[in-house]
């Protein structure tokens, strides 16, 4: 295992600079710097003050990480079929609702809508791939087919409809579906 990289990594990832973790765990930055290039190593208890200092523990530290899923497909996705509304949402990265994005695709039956979202935070984008859409946002709509994209911060009461039909690829951000 690669120590170094993998402590450089935690410090990037909660944004703290050389200095700064070696003032928490009341080390020099040197020696942070050395560790993070594999010249030094650590004893274990400094170790575990570094560790305590990243909010991670020597456990979990040396836990290989589990190969997770990127690619996803049919037998992944679960949907939810609204006869009322005539939608379909299909949740095609099934884990997405915990991320930052959620990236849904919906099938709108002549005639269907979404639900009126209210408005929250965030932002939404959608990309046409078949029929024709209109975004309702606010007091305004705006009308996208197939190859068309639509973006737009979620700050006013929206939903989607379709007069003929419509298969859209939606994302949110964050997860509101």
């Amino acid at each position: 295992m690669d120590i170094g990289f993998k402590i450089k990594e935690l410090r990037v990832a909660k944004g703290l600079t050389q200095e700064e973790l070696a003032d928490r765990a009341e080390l020099s930055k040197g020696f942070i710097s050395q560790l993070e290039r594999d010249l030094t190593s650590p004893s274990i208890s400094t170790l575990e003050d570094i560790l305590l200092c990243l909010g991670i523990s020597v456990a979990d530290f040396f836990t290989e990480d589990v190969d997770e899923q990127i690619v996803f497909g049919y037998d992944d996705y679960f949907e939810k079929v609204d006869p009322e509304l005539k939608n379909k949402i299909e949740w095609v990265v099934p884990s997405a609702q915990k991320d930052m994005m959620e990236p849904v695709r919906l099938t709108l039956e002549a005639g269907g809508s979404t639900y009126q979202d209210l408005p929250h935070e965030g932002e939404e984008f959608g990309y046409v791939l078949k029929g024709r859409v209109t975004i309702h946002l606010g007091k305004n709509k705006h009308d996208a087919q197939a190859g068309e994209s639509f973006y737009y911060i979620s700050e006013k009461r929206h939903y989607i409809t379709s007069d003929k039909g419509a298969e859209i690829i939606w994302v949110s951000a964050p997860p509101s579906f």
